[in-house]
C-alpha cells in the first residue's frame, strides 16, 4: 500500500505541476479563451495553488522534514478540485467533471492515508554531540 500511495502521490504532484504551471505562464488570452468569463486572476490563483500543492505531495514526506505538510497539501488540493468541478459546471464544460472529480478522489486517498495508516515518520533529530 506504501508503494501505491507514493505513486499515486508522484502522479498527481507531476500533474498539478504541469497544469498549474501552464496556468501561471500561460498569456492571459489563453487563459480567457479557456475560461469562458471566469477572470484569469483565478487561474492564476489556482495555478499557484497546484504548483504549491504538488511540491507539498512530495518533498514534506520523501525528505521527511515536516512531514506532516503532505496530507495537509492533498487536502488543500482536494478543495482545489472541488473548485475546479464547480467552475466546470458554471461554464457548461460537464465533459471534463469526471475527470476533477477522479483528480479530487485521488487527492483525498493520498490525504487520507497519510493522515492514517501510512503517515510518514518525521527525520529523527540529532543526538547531542558526545563532549
Amino acid at each position: 500500500m506504501r508503494i501505491a500511495v507514493w505513486i499515486i502521490s508522484a502522479l498527481l504532484a507531476l500533474m498539478f505541476l504541469v497544469a498549474g504551471g501552464l496556468k501561471i505562464v500561460g498569456s492571459a488570452a489563453d487563459l480567457e479563451a479557456m475560461g469562458e468569463g471566469i477572470p484569469t486572476v483565478l487561474f492564476r490563483i489556482a495555478g499557484i495553488a497546484e504548483v504549491l500543492g504538488a511540491l507539498g505531495l512530495i518533498l514534506p514526506a520523501a525528505t521527511r522534514i515536516l512531514p506532516w505538510l503532505t496530507p495537509i497539501a492533498a487536502s488543500g488540493l482536494v478543495l482545489t478540485m472541488i473548485g475546479a468541478a464547480i467552475a466546470n459546471l458554471a461554464t457548461g464544460a460537464y465533459s471534463v467533471v469526471p475527470q476533477t472529480v477522479l483528480i479530487g478522489a485521488l487527492a483525498a486517498f493520498v490525504a487520507w492515508t497519510r493522515f492514517g495508516t501510512h503517515a510518514i515518520a518525521p527525520r529523527p533529530q540529532n543526538a547531542p554531540p558526545v563532549t
